[in-house]
């Protein structure tokens, strides 16, 4: 009875040992799943546009605190209250904590009659906030001229006026651009339902791409053959991005292939799969190359989708061309950079709104070593 027993035993554990060897083979050799999150993790990262896209974030949260305080009706606004707006504008830090990072952007002081103590955004980024108001004013004809070529990528030369007040910022509009510039040029736009923005007449000196420009050069400077630079893109991997073999000579055929430019809407001459892809990576690249600072939220690109005639996956499209677009996921959203554009974290063409938010962003940076005003640390615990 007790050989029976220690013979079961036995083959019970030589079963378990079997089956865990079976378990661990088929984990090693299971295939990987390939997605867009799965591409998105392993993609090779750009330290540089990352910390930069972390910085814009908390320029965007400051501006965000000062349009609350603006919005006030009295002159004073109490570090008690300010404390409260911290789930609203994204903080996830004591609002204490992060006015002391801070001096040269908040000036906290105590209320001449109540006694208790307030915040206020210091003269200097007041300054500076005016600057790009001003700024936006004197690039008006530069913001229609935007908008007209976003209408005219659009299928049938309409937009939703709610997409297009949440890329206001990217492309340099007034928050009153209904007021400002649709109504103010008639013989442009016109809001044909409550909601949605109508070209009134195609403008064909704005029919050429950005990207054109670049041709352009590489072709004349370079010496490079039409045939290679007629449908090509600017590529450039981020540092440590490893091509793999066969992907050279993929990349290549792709760099060559034709396909409808993003002003074009003759249908007929689509053709494919992937030249339906490659069209809506000019349009992307042409709408990334109008913004201010060549970003935007991938989720506010997303409401263009349908009137660009983009039905394919935007995520997985912009995955799929590292060289031309990178994806930051720094914040609660994701960020596409039009890589092109970039020299580390610096444009390489800056424009009169970018250079403003640029003296923006730098003085935020400056935090506390480089300010001589004193705060009432002990008192800011919040």
């Amino acid at each position: 009875m007790l050989g029976l027993l220690r013979t079961s035993l036995s083959f019970l554990n030589g079963s378990i040992c079997l089956h865990q060897f079976i378990f661990h083979f088929q984990k090693r050799w299971k295939k990987p799943v390939d997605s867009a999150q799965t591409r998105l993790e392993n993609r090779t990262r750009d330290p540089q546009l990352d910390k930069l896209l972390k910085q814009i974030k908390k320029l965007k949260l400051i501006l965000r605190l000062h349009e609350l305080m603006s919005r006030r009706t009295t002159s004073h606004t109490s570090l008690q209250l300010v404390s409260r707006w911290t789930n609203i504008v994204g903080l996830n830090v004591g609002i204490g904590v992060f006015i002391q990072k801070h001096p040269r952007i908040f000036e906290v002081y105590t209320h001449p009659v109540k006694r208790h103590l307030c915040c206020r955004i210091s003269q200097e980024m007041l300054n500076l906030i005016e600057e790009e108001a001003l700024v936006l004013n004197q690039s008006e004809m530069v913001a229609v001229q935007r908008l007209k070529k976003l209408l005219m990528m659009s299928k049938n030369g309409r937009l939703h006026a709610h997409s297009l007040w949440l890329v206001r910022t990217e492309f340099g509009l007034p928050d009153d651009f209904r007021a400002s510039i649709i109504s103010k040029y008639p013989e442009a736009f016109r809001l044909v339902q409550p909601d949605t923005v109508e070209l009134v007449d195609k403008d064909d000196n704005l029919t050429t791409a950005d990207i054109e420009k670049w041709r352009e050069s590489e072709y004349k400077e370079k010496w490079l053959s039409e045939y290679e630079t007629r449908y090509a893109f600017p590529i450039q991997f981020p540092t440590g991005f490893k091509i793999e073999k066969g992907d050279r000579e993929n990349l290549k055929t792709w760099q060559r292939l034709a396909y409808l430019k993003p002003y074009d809407h003759n249908e007929a001459n689509c053709g494919g799969i992937e030249r339906f892809e490659k069209r809506a990576v000019g349009i992307l690249h042409e709408f990334l190359s109008m913004t201010v600072e060549k970003m935007v939220d991938i989720e506010r690109l997303a409401h263009f989708r349908k009137d660009f005639n983009m039905t394919v996956n935007l995520r997985e499209l912009l995955l799929k061309h590292p060289g031309i677009f990178y994806i930051s996921n720094k914040g609660n959203s994701l960020t596409v950079f039009l890589r092109g554009k970039y020299a580390k974290n610096f444009l390489l063409e800056p424009n009169p709104i970018y250079l403003v938010r640029r003296k923006m962003l730098d003085l935020v940076l400056l935090q506390c070593r480089f300010s001589k005003r004193e705060q009432p640390l002990k008192e800011l615990n919040l």
